[in-house]
């Protein structure tokens, strides 16, 4: 089920559409990573592609790091 979540980008609210099982796992490598969710969530966003929007860039940030940590099992 996709559920809205609220975060701060650049001193805004903004809300974003999300499955729960990406958001667990953006908070799991945002841990990982030593960064709060809302640092990773704004490196993502200023990092993707202005055609992206923000729901699909945090996906696939997720599917990036998961492949990449499958491909060194």
């Amino acid at each position: 089920m996709i559920r809205k979540h609220s975060v701060s980008l650049h001193g805004h609210r903004t809300s974003l559409s999300l499955e729960e099982p990406f958001w667990q796992e953006l908070k799991a490598i945002a841990s990982d990573r030593g960064l709060s969710l809302a640092a990773l969530v704004a490196e993502i966003d200023e990092t993707r592609e202005a055609s992206t929007n923000l729901s699909s860039a945090l996906r696939l940030h997720v599917l990036d790091v998961l492949k990449a940590g499958a491909a060194e099992n």
